[in-house]
């Protein structure tokens, strides 16, 4: 099974770390950097600074527990999501941006490609997992608008990216799909 993420920030830089036990090939496509502030809330060590996103992931499973997955350093466009995500069995949204949700979301449902979302609400008071077909991406104020630049919400982002990674898992082990809401009182399927 051919798992692709898209995003390797805060979310999707957690569920990869906690899905690297799962007996699938792992693709992640992120076009960024990493910085500084990176390193308080996502999966990143201080000598990534610099590195493409999915390069540094790469490199920090490989050395770390001799897991590989593939790393794709672009930004997911028109042109280049078939190419990057046709042989995916799962799709998974981790962008932190609608753009890049619709453009995943419309490809897989031309594919009929299963496809599972995560976000987080700017305050970082909930979350949701949400498969594609009761997923609708909400409009930004500004675009591509960071929910989780500093190292304040890095609890609720690791339950985050922990539900994300048990979801992920759920599916590859057995179809199950799930989804869930997840706030500051309780992690309830939804």
């Amino acid at each position: 099974m051919r798992v692709v993420f898209g995003g390797a920030g805060a979310l999707g830089s957690t569920a990869i770390w906690f899905c690297r036990n799962l007996d699938v090939e792992i693709a992640v496509v992120d076009f960024d950097r990493v910085e500084s502030k990176n390193t308080l809330a996502q999966a990143f060590t201080r000598q990534a600074i610099g590195k493409n996103k999915a390069e540094a992931l790469k490199l920090l499973l490989r050395s770390y527990f001799g897991k590989n997955i593939n790393a794709f350093g672009v930004r997911l466009v028109e042109d280049n999501v078939e190419a990057l995500c046709k042989s995916a069995d799962l799709l998974v949204d981790a962008f932190d941006n609608a753009v890049g949700r619709r453009l995943l979301s419309s490809f897989a449902r031309s594919l009929n490609i299963p496809l599972v979302h995560a976000a987080m609400s700017a305050d970082s008071t909930f979350g949701i997992i949400r498969w594609d077909e009761l997923f609708e991406a909400d409009e930004e104020e500004r675009e591509a608008q960071a929910t989780c630049e500093g190292g304040d919400h890095l609890p609720f982002i690791g339950v985050l990216g922990a539900t994300l990674s048990r979801v992920i898992q759920d599916f590859v082990t057995s179809g199950t799909k799930r989804n869930v809401m997840v706030d500051l009182r309780s992690v309830r399927e939804h």
